[in-house]
């Protein structure tokens, strides 16, 4: 039993960590990061299995964390309040080219990463372009430039009726 709840704990407290860490921490995974995941997978390790190695406390520890997974994923399936406390929500983080700072400096983003992905789906090298940028729940930038040749009129009104400029 006490491996199931070794598991369990484990699987509970790295999710927080993550979760807290910001959605743009798990969209870019720098060199250091991937050092920190393999230190925190070796460390997890040990906290998983103590000082029982056998195939038997592994397996055990294994489809504990898969049913953990399991249940987490259903709980997010069934219940909106759940999905939103674990993967979060968009969140937009440039409106009308103005950078909204306090949202930017909350998720750990900086004006850089909003103009390097707005040059990269649009060819744009300016704020003053980005008609908003969105942090998805993944972590990537979506931009919606200013100026879209292509853009019906009804997406038009539609992104000036959420920006609240009728």
């Amino acid at each position: 039993m006490e491996p199931v709840l070794r598991a369990t704990a484990i699987y509970l407290v790295l999710m927080i960590l993550f979760r807290v860490m910001g959605k743009r921490s798990l969209a870019q995974i720098t060199l250091f990061d991937f050092v920190l995941l393999l230190i925190i997978g070796e460390a997890t390790q040990n906290a998983l299995l103590s000082d029982d190695y056998s195939v038997t406390n592994g397996v055990l520890v294994i489809i504990t964390l898969l049913m953990v997974d399991l249940g987490f994923s259903l709980w997010k399936e069934y219940s909106p309040r759940m999905e939103k406390a674990a993967e979060g929500t968009p969140l937009v983080l440039v409106e009308d080219g103005k950078p909204l700072d306090d949202r930017i400096q909350k998720e750990r983003v900086n004006n850089e990463d909003i103009i390097e992905a707005a040059r990269h789906q649009y060819g744009l090298w300016k704020m003053s372009q980005i008609r908003m940028a969105i942090l998805e729940k993944n972590g990537g930038i979506t931009i919606i430039p200013m100026e879209l040749p292509y853009v019906t009129e009804t997406i038009r009104r539609e992104l000036d009726a959420r920006l609240g400029r009728s």
